[in-house]
């Protein structure tokens, strides 16, 4: 289900075999360090400077929102790194290099670092992922089909029910203008859904535009034609009328509604300050020695450029967070691999040359967290899922995330990673579904 392009494959198991001194001398090469870092040791601040990037949506105007993916256009990512390496202690060839084959992590990657490879292989089936944007993506559901096919995931499509396109009225041909910068954002959404759950069915539902009366339609549509768990990757300025937008879109009881936490460093967006949403905030993620395999640390390139995290202005803090830092909500609340860096694989085609493109932003890690609530099963009626990792068997299935920071704040916990709660990463990222289940 889960199988990727043989050569990804290859290399990949090679990786889990090499020795303890070779994979000392891997993590010397992916990180790009003069010494090796310890067995288990956290990573060096976030590599991001190694790679350049362009915004996907263009900045919006006063009272619109902004979709949070980054296209990587230079660099080196660390997925390449490790395949550099795998080349140097056993020459196998990386085939990352290849303009035409992917340049991040894919499926088998993001599952074996969030400890959800049976998961993935079991569990989804009859759940449905929506993913929210603005505008049209003509090329949706056959971008969807190469990422699927390339990775060996089972087909997604229109004809066999898997997917379905709407607009935010829930007409399927009645659709927004197109849009090349929300093309590469639903890209990226889908590929992540299916990546993380590719037994769930994906529901699509495009917004008229990036106002947040819309996509709050669109959110409202995605509940009514029966989603039960819904990704928004997307923020902008809070405002006096966040709370009336909370009680209109996002108040949904036994649904699990994602949100990015921004991607301009410490300070708060909505709708993910939002009391009723989980807010996904962002990290670097990079193979290593450890028992886990995988270390993370808060993404951050610079102080305006990072995961975002802080004190809402006006968001009510939900009974479930009990950090003193904030009077209101505290953004955020659990965080996946964002760091265009350490970014991830994405088909796309639309405005673009068709091809493989890295991602990164907390526009990757909305969807991947929406999957994982997906593979823990349909959320109970009348409870708020964003609450499930505040529980004392959630904080205790997720990877604590201890090291980095995403702007100033002094040094308390609401931009520098800590153990236990803090802003840019919340609680940590999954470690298996336990988190996620009511």
């Amino acid at each position: 289900m889960r199988i990727e392009s043989p050569q990804i494959s290859a290399t990949r198991g090679r990786w889990r075999r090499i020795g303890a001194a070779a994979l000392g001398t891997a993590a010397l090469l992916i990180a790009g360090l003069g010494t090796a870092a310890p067995a288990g040791a956290a990573p060096a601040k976030s590599a991001s400077a190694q790679v350049t990037w362009t915004r996907a949506c263009a900045t919006p105007t006063k009272g619109r929102m902004a979709c949070k993916a980054l296209r990587v256009t230079g660099g080196t990512t660390a997925f390449q790194k490790e395949q550099q390496a795998l080349a140097r202690t056993d020459a196998v060839t990386p085939n990352a290099a290849d303009a035409s084959t992917p340049s991040g992590y894919g499926p088998s990657d993001l599952q074996d670092a969030y400890g959800l490879t049976s998961a993935a292989a079991s569990n989804g089936s009859g759940e449905t992922i929506a993913i929210v944007d603005a505008y049209n993506d003509p090329n949706a559901e056959a971008d969807l089909a190469k990422y699927r096919t390339y990775y060996g995931l089972s087909a997604c499509t229109t004809a066999n029910g898997c997917f379905k396109k709407v607009s935010q009225t829930g007409s399927t041909t009645s659709l927004p203008t197109s849009d090349s910068g929300w093309s590469e954002e639903i890209s990226l959404d889908l590929d992540m859904a299916s990546a993380v759950c590719p037994n769930c069915s994906i529901l699509l539902v495009e917004a008229k535009s990036a106002t947040m009366a819309n996509l709050g339609t669109a959110v409202n549509e995605a509940v009514t034609l029966g989603a039960k768990y819904v990704s928004n990757s997307y923020g902008g300025s809070e405002s006096s009328s966040d709370t009336t937008y909370d009680t209109s879109y996002f108040k949904h009881t036994g649904v699990a509604i994602t949100v990015s936490a921004g991607d301009a460093g410490y300070g708060a967006e909505y709708p993910a300050a939002s009391q009723y949403v989980t807010s996904v905030g962002g990290t670097a993620l990079s193979a290593d020695s450890s028992s886990r395999g995988w270390s993370e640390s808060v993404w951050e390139t610079s102080s305006t450029e990072g995961t975002g995290s802080g004190c809402s202005s006006y968001d009510t803090k939900p009974a479930w967070q009990t950090d003193t830092g904030c009077t209101k909500r505290t953004i955020a609340d659990v965080s996946a691999v964002a760091d265009p860096a350490t970014g991830v694989s994405v088909y796309d085609s639309y405005g673009v040359t068709a091809g493989w493109y890295t991602f990164g932003g907390t526009s990757a890690s909305a969807p991947i967290i929406a999957g994982v609530y997906a593979l823990a099963g349909t959320p109970s009626s009348g409870s708020y899922p964003a609450k499930f990792p505040y529980t004392a068997a959630g904080t205790s299935a997720l990877n604590d995330v201890t090291s980095g920071t995403n702007g100033s704040c002094g040094s308390t916990y609401l931009c520098t990673a800590k153990s236990g709660y803090d802003g840019p990463t919340g609680y940590g990222t999954p470690e298996g579904v336990a988190a996620f289940t009511g």
